[in-house]
């Protein structure tokens, strides 16, 4: 039923579940499983309140490393849990906004299974701050599994 699935991980608990049921479903049903982290871009505000007017290229550069090595360090833990399990899965580092991200990942490798995990934020909260599993379920074009 589902050949190839993306499951998008962040190094929470909640993404773990995720994870876990991800490698379950792909075990299951024989199917070729991506796993996607998306590191923010770093934002640097330039107020009167935080006093910093000029922020040096090579410091952004610096956080941008360091996010990038974080989330290439949570990409290997997963893809090393999914071994485990018997599931050869492969990794994906992406930067940006992860709802658009995980959406541009799925359509270009042809998913047929988003996985994400739920960020556990409801009613009026959801409605206000939005989430990423809401954005991926609401504009994706093939089945999405959010895990609680």
């Amino acid at each position: 039923m589902f050949n190839k699935m993306l499951v998008a991980i962040d190094g929470s608990e909640m993404s773990a579940k995720a994870l876990d049921a991800a490698v379950h479903l792909a075990k299951e049903q024989q199917a070729e499983l991506s796993i996607l982290h998306v590191g923010r871009e770093a934002v640097v505000a330039t107020s009167s309140l935080t006093g910093i007017v000029y922020v040096p290229e090579h410091f952004i550069d610096e956080i941008r490393q360091e996010v990038k090595k974080e989330g290439l360090h949570i990409l290997e833990n997963a893809k090393a849990k999914a071994a485990e399990s018997g599931v050869q899965a492969d990794i994906i580092y992406a930067q940006g906004e992860p709802a658009y991200e995980i959406l541009n990942t799925a359509k270009e490798k042809g998913v047929s299974l988003i996985v994400v995990g739920s960020r556990g934020i409801s009613g009026l909260k959801e409605m206000m701050l939005g989430s990423v599993s809401h954005k991926v379920s609401q504009l994706s074009t093939c089945p999405v599994l959010i895990v609680r």
